[in-house]
């Protein structure tokens, strides 16, 4: 058993995939000489462009795999580290100017805690802002709890069946309130994917959802799951070429007072 994360497969969607980055990004207000901190910030190529648009006099890179952070080298720049860690168990030994998180923090659960740890990290005056995939209700998620709920996957997985902690937007925009935020932005955007048919969203959630599984089955195991789960999902999706997937993302940025 791995991590799971290939970077490579992770990047088969690259521009796709870092469009929201870009998005969130765009909220973020410079900070000139500040300190920001990027949790889960994978190869940390999207990180140098988070640290060059601050301004930052130092950004920190925070991911948990190492298959990940062995790319983190070939975007180093001044002021830009990385760090291995897990970012459930994170903490800033002082705050900073801006935390970001960018498609991350959903593997993470219990929002309403994990904010306001994610709030002590932030200085006054600073940003915390957040990218979360919110597309739990769609076939490609759906197909997989049920895949994870059938024999013998239920076994070799001990029960287990991943399920999104994402609130809904207007839950952020509660808690964001309540944590003390003078100022917020949030939204739910979709992103439209045209990939080339249905069976293309199987390779886009092999870099994503299914990494959750792959590092609790073995090989075959998880070989057998992903047949399974193909089949029942190019069976539910519509015929279409190209196929148009819809993908639900909620931003969000907010400025202590």
């Amino acid at each position: 058993m791995t991590d799971g994360w290939d970077p490579a497969q992770y990047e088969r969607f690259q521009r796709e995939r870092s469009a929201p980055f870009f998005d969130l990004l765009d909220l973020v207000e410079p900070c000139p000489g500040g300190r920001v901190v990027d949790l889960g910030c994978g190869t940390g190529e999207l990180t140098r462009s988070l640290h060059e648009r601050t301004g930052a006099a130092s950004t920190l890179g925070v991911d948990s795999s190492q298959t990940m952070l062995e790319r983190s080298a070939e975007h180093a720049v001044a002021g830009l580290t990385f760090e291995r860690a897990d970012i459930a168990e994170w903490a800033a030994p002082e705050p900073v100017d801006i935390v970001f998180s960018n498609a991350a923090l959903h593997w993470l659960g219990e929002h309403d805690e994990l904010f306001a740890r994610l709030t002590d990290a932030v200085s006054a005056g600073g940003q915390l802002a957040v990218q979360v995939p919110a597309n739990h209700d769609h076939p490609s998620h759906l197909v997989a709890e049920r895949v994870a709920a059938e024999e013998p996957f239920r076994t070799a997985l001990g029960g287990y069946v991943r399920r999104s902690p994402v609130l809904p937007p207007e839950r952020y925009a509660q808690l964001l309130h309540r944590l003390g935020y003078a100022s917020q932005h949030v939204r739910l955007q979709v992103y439209l994917h045209v990939l080339p048919e249905p069976g293309a969203v199987v390779d886009w959630v092999k870099g994503t959802l299914l990494t959750d599984y792959q590092r609790r089955l073995d090989t075959g195991e998880y070989e057998a799951f992903l047949a399974r789960y193909r089949d029942l999902l190019v069976a539910e999706l519509p015929e279409q070429r190209p196929f148009p997937f819809a993908f639900k993302r909620i931003l969000l940025r907010a400025r202590r007072g």
